[in-house]
């Protein structure tokens, strides 16, 4: 079934919810406060590897041999959303993966010269490029935000790359054409950051404030969320990565149609296009204080057609669901796979 309007945009345009039904029934799960847990120890020293057009820098939790789980954050936050959730899940037995995405942290491209390409396609292989490097032929696969996305996008298009799937929003696969769909005026509004970085001004702003206007973000999208300033300044320093700006802006730029991608994605964006199908065992799961845009959970349950459920987490949960619920979102990658 082919959708035309980006699924991350359907709730803000009062679509008509899917009708069909999943067999898996709504769970409510409940965190003891909304506020920051204290700064951990932080992860043991990161690891590199070569992979596609990166060098990926990355933390690795658990035992070897264990079951990898590779957890991918979202913009603008960074490996620390999982700062709690990774050694409860390595003290499970799970090898725990979680890598700084293109623009992030310590990973850098191998070239100089290349094109700091943001666009879906292009962020989702950097996960698939990192298993084969590693030899990782299969993963469960969890996070939120452009993390979700790249989870979402590996799932439908490999699922035998995909041992199960946690995705905070559900079904965040869209388009260039969904994307330059208009939409109603307070529909805009939540997006205003995408006009904001399709100026000359704003790609500016961005690079003068990345650190107020991510604050201003986390804010917004997690308004219960009683961060601190030492858990906010872990992640900012993530930002400072000399390619963070460009691939935050062509992210942004690529969705409205204003940037275009590389050549070698577009067959794979054609099919993302298409809307496909999810077919692994997925579990998704939305905050009950989401102040960022996202789609009603009903408007993509038609989309998994494997095992699914989906849990609503609270109280006072925000976007930045794995740091601000850790327990909730670990438990489901514990559960994803369960008989």
């Amino acid at each position: 079934m082919s959708l035309p309007i980006d699924p991350l945009r359907r709730r803000l345009l009062g679509a008509a919810v899917l009708t069909a039904a999943t067999d898996f029934a709504s769970l409510a799960v409940a965190e003891t406060s909304p506020a920051a847990a204290p700064p951990s120890a932080g992860f043991p020293p990161l690891r590199h590897i070569e992979a596609g057009p990166l060098s990926i820098a990355y933390a690795e939790l658990g035992p070897a041999d264990g079951p990898p789980v590779i957890l991918l954050h979202g913009w603008p936050y960074d490996i620390h959303s999982f700062a709690e959730v990774a050694p409860a899940l390595a003290a499970r037995g799970r090898r725990v993966l979680v890598p700084f995405l293109r623009g992030y942290g310590d990973t850098r491209f191998l070239s100089p010269d290349g094109p700091r390409n943001g666009q879906p396609a292009a962020v989702a292989m950097d996960t698939v490029a990192m298993m084969d490097a590693l030899s990782i032929p299969k993963a469960i696969l969890a996070g939120f935000d452009w993390g979700a996305r790249s989870a979402d996008i590996i799932a439908a298009l490999w699922p035998e790359r995909c041992a199960g799937l946690v995705s905070v929003s559900g079904y965040l696969i869209g388009s260039q054409a969904a994307g330059r769909q208009p939409l109603p005026p307070e529909a805009e509004l939540q997006w205003w950051y995408q006009f904001y970085f399709a100026t000359d001004r704003g790609r500016a702003g961005y690079e003068k404030y990345r650190r107020e206007f991510a604050k201003l973000i986390w804010r917004l999208a997690s308004p219960q969320w009683r961060f601190d300033d030492a858990t906010f300044d872990r992640s900012a320093a993530a930002f400072d990565n000399p390619d963070h700006v460009d691939v935050v802006i062509h992210n942004y730029r690529w969705r409205l149609g204003l940037a275009q991608g590389e050549p070698q994605y577009d067959a794979l964006e054609a099919r993302l296009a298409a809307a496909p199908l999810i077919t692994v065992p997925t579990i998704t799961l939305e905050g009950d204080a989401n102040g960022a845009p996202h789609p009603e959970p009903a408007a993509y349950a038609a989309r998994f057609t494997g095992r699914y459920a989906h849990r609503n987490i609270g109280p006072g949960v925000g976007h930045n669901l794995p740091q601000e619920a850790p327990r909730a979102f670990a438990q489901a990658v514990l559960d994803v796979t369960a008989a």
